[in-house]
């Protein structure tokens, strides 16, 4: 029976991976290890400082005190015991695109899977007012696993998904969107005058691509991206060759 591990950043009772968690039982046995509580925009972060515990809600369920990095481990070793065939982090409700990926804690978990051989998938939906409809992205999230099962990625590349609102036109292969960042933090005094911080989302103005994640969600379409943690510039590697050599030939 192929064994599904399904995580998210969002929190063990978040109703996206329940929905996610029911749709690919078609596709194998699911069991969830995700955080006790919401963990978004925390990146690949590892638990390092303090133990983590784990604990088990139901028969398929567990929630570790821990990062979705944290999970991902901790079902490995402590609940599967071994690899399980795949992994699938979501579905978080709001979009992982471009270069938000580095923050986001849904891709962190798919990341983590793929570090360690599994094929592997991050899925995202459209951040709306109200309830979320998850049945469009559960829909892709198991097309996309049902064809990784027959067809494995090359090792360590695994799949970002993001889904639009309702019915989606279709599916595109896509790349990361560059966003011009700006970063927002505001200051705020506490009721002994002392300043504090609260960092805010920053600016949303995204470089046209025809061919980004973000041009294929706005358009109405399932964005799919490969990703790899590879973040190697190999395209500048002559470049540096080039300062290495300028400053070897200084120090001389």
């Amino acid at each position: 029976m192929t064994r599904i591990l399904v995580t998210n950043d969002d929190g063990y009772r978040s109703d996206g991976i329940r929905v996610l968690a029911d749709a690919l039982r078609a596709c194998g046995d699911v069991t969830i290890v995700a955080p006790v509580q919401e963990a978004s925009a925390i990146g690949h972060a590892l638990t390092l400082r303090h133990p983590l515990r784990l604990e088990r809600i139901d028969a398929h369920t567990c929630a570790v005190d821990g990062t979705p990095t944290d999970c991902v481990n901790i079902a490995v070793t402590q609940v599967f015991r071994a690899l399980p065939d795949l992994v699938v982090s979501g579905i978080n409700k709001g979009w992982n695109l471009g270069d938000d990926v580095t923050y986001s804690g849904t891709v962190a978990g798919a990341l983590e899977g793929a570090l360690l051989g599994i094929p592997s998938i991050a899925v995202s939906l459209r951040a709306t007012r109200g309830d979320y409809d998850f049945s469009y992205a559960a829909r892709a999230a198991t097309a996309m696993a049902e064809a990784m099962l027959r067809r494995p990625l090359p090792s360590r590349t695994f799949l970002n998904i993001n889904v639009p609102k309702g019915e989606p036109k279709g599916y595109r292969v896509t790349v990361q969107a560059k966003r011009n960042h700006v970063t927002s933090v505001a200051e705020r005094h506490d009721p002994k005058g002392r300043p504090y911080y609260w960092i805010e989302e920053g600016q949303n103005e995204w470089e046209p691509h025809d061919r980004s994640d973000y041009q294929a969600v706005r358009d109405g379409f399932v964005s799919v991206t490969p990703l790899q943690p590879d973040l190697t510039a190999h395209d500048v590697l002559t470049a540096v060759e080039e300062l290495t050599s300028e400053k070897a030939a200084g120090v001389r």
